[in-house]
């Protein structure tokens, strides 16, 4: 009679969980939306994240609220902005005292594990595997820690490898339980290193030009200060491999078959290019964008390789029926505009970010969703896929409905609050509002300043309407929606800046 009962409850139990889709949560580093075909790049060639977005849908206002790597993280665990989850920078510890969504998945069946970058200083609660990058990680032959704090060297690409734990991490799981993972991808953060067979792969592209490379940041003093060109902070040795230091710690870890590739493709080829043109002036900043773009895209060119060898797996083992598939990066990234790379500022091409989901049988595949969600809603939309209530004190709200019905209406206001001064990069602090038209941002600290752009007529943020009379009405209304904002997330940091800006 006990075993009777037994089996009838395991019965009772594998039906209840079978009926929970598993999700996987696909997130790069650095991966802009102008770096993806699927959002309309003519140049970048990345069909595997495309065949997310075509299997399900599309986001193209989904923004960040602090853009920047830890932080978007801790953003993305929490479901709090920076200020509530105590992650404001980089290169900090996490407090992993604070409650995580992983923790209600696990409540409720699942089994949880993150393989590959996290970068936040310590190890969450919440996962029953982990096996990530230490801090930034390397991209050839990098080290792991796994759940028991140990580090591991492996050999081989980090996007590999990467691939390769969350491969047998699914195959190892109880199969009688609904999953969650998170794939946290390296790429394509700085400095840009390809796999081997990838070096090269747009060497015979001409990159355009962005049409405003050559910004003057004409009032916007904020934008002026900063210190993340291609022309003076791109680094021709670190950044672009010209004359490779293979005496750098990153390249003692190089096999000698991985050290040739390099050295033939680096030296022998791209420093050769280099030495041979003796550049100067336009013509040397404009060939550090080349080269910029080409190892760039060959990387994010690795990582959707890898991406679609997840895809393929899912498939062939038929977990793809009920598996949710998110691809996300941690915020975007400049491809020349403004003549800039890194992230950082509340401006379109940093401020929005990547999102692509596919729920077979509950997402229509081609869908469009172009109202304004942030990353502090993700958690609550994964815990409402998986048909969880949102943790306490969470200050995301789920958008899950948006994907079954992207007319529904929406509130399609999101608050950015940047904190990383002066290193590195030099861009002032600031917080801001971006609506459906509208981005309003207030810098602080070194600077103090105000800047309106309407995004739907100057979509680069290049012409700052503050003080333009016309848009007064306009700026009194923002100004209140900010406010609000700021007291409804516990902003009270931002909020006394702003009191003290309005007296």
């Amino acid at each position: 009679m006990k075993n009777l009962l037994s089996i009838v409850l395991s019965t009772i139990s594998f039906f209840a969980f079978s009926q929970k889709p598993n999700i996987i949560f696909i997130f790069s580093d650095d991966h802009t939306s102008q770096a993806i075909s699927a959002y309309g790049s003519k140049i970048a060639k990345t069909p595997n994240i495309d065949r997310i977005a075509k299997s399900g849908a599309i986001l193209y206002n989904n923004v960040v609220t602090n853009s920047i790597c830890g932080p978007s993280r801790a953003t993305l665990l929490t479901g709090k902005f920076s200020h509530m989850n105590g992650y404001k920078v980089n290169e900090k510890v996490f407090n992993i005292d604070q409650p995580v969504f992983p923790e209600a998945l696990q409540k409720n069946g699942y089994q949880t594990a993150w393989v590959g970058k996290m970068h936040l200083g310590a190890l969450p609660h919440g996962f029953d595997f982990l096996n990530v990058l230490p801090g930034q990680g390397f991209y050839y032959n990098p080290d792991f820690i796994n759940k028991n704090n140990e580090k591991i060297q492996y050999e081989g690409y980090v996007s590999d490898l990467i691939t390769k734990f969350s491969k047998e991490w699914l195959e190892q799981r109880d199969k009688s339980k609904p999953f969650f993972m998170v794939v946290g991808h390296k790429a394509t953060h700085r400095e840009w290193f390809p796999d081997i067979q990838d070096l090269g792969s747009y060497d015979d592209v001409t990159f355009p030009i962005p049409d405003n490379f050559y910004d003057t940041y004409e009032g916007r003093p904020a934008a002026r200060d900063q210190d993340m060109t291609v022309d003076k902070t791109m680094v021709l040795g670190s950044d672009l491999k010209v004359n490779v230091n293979f005496n750098n710690p990153t390249y003692k870890r190089f096999t000698p078959a991985q050290k040739a590739s390099f050295y033939e493709y680096y030296q022998n080829k791209v420093t050769k290019e280099f030495e041979e043109k003796h550049l100067t002036g336009k013509a040397l900043v404009e060939w550090k964008y080349q080269r910029y773009m080409k190892d760039y895209l060959s990387t994010a060119r690795s990582l959707d390789r890898n991406i679609g060898e997840l895809l393929d797996y899912l498939d062939k083992t038929g977990l793809s029926k009920n598996t949710v598939v998110i691809y996300a990066s941690d915020q975007g990234f400049y491809m020349g505009e403004h003549g800039w790379f890194d992230k950082r500022f509340i401006y379109e091409e940093s401020l929005k970010t990547p999102f692509v989901i596919k729920y077979p049988g509950k997402i229509k595949p081609g869908t469009k969703v172009h109202q304004v969600v942030s990353n502090v809603d993700w958690a609550p939309t994964v815990l409402d896929i998986a048909g969880i209530k949102p943790l306490e004190g969470m200050q995301g709200k789920s958008f899950y409905s948006l994907l079954e019905n992207p007319k529904k209406s929406w509130d399609n206001k999101s608050y950015y609050h940047y904190y990383e001064y002066p290193q590195p990069h030099r861009v002032a602090p600031h917080f801001g509002l971006r609506t459906d038209q509208y981005t309003l941002a207030k810098f602080y600290g070194p600077q103090d300043s105000w800047e309106l752009y309407d995004i739907k007529k100057d979509p680069k943020n290049m012409k700052n309407l503050y003080g333009d009379k016309a848009y007064a009405g306009v700026i009194k209304k923002l100004k209140s929606e900010l406010k609000a904002k700021m007291i409804e997330y516990k902003d009270n940091e931002a909020l006394e800046l702003l009191n003290k800006d309005n007296k």
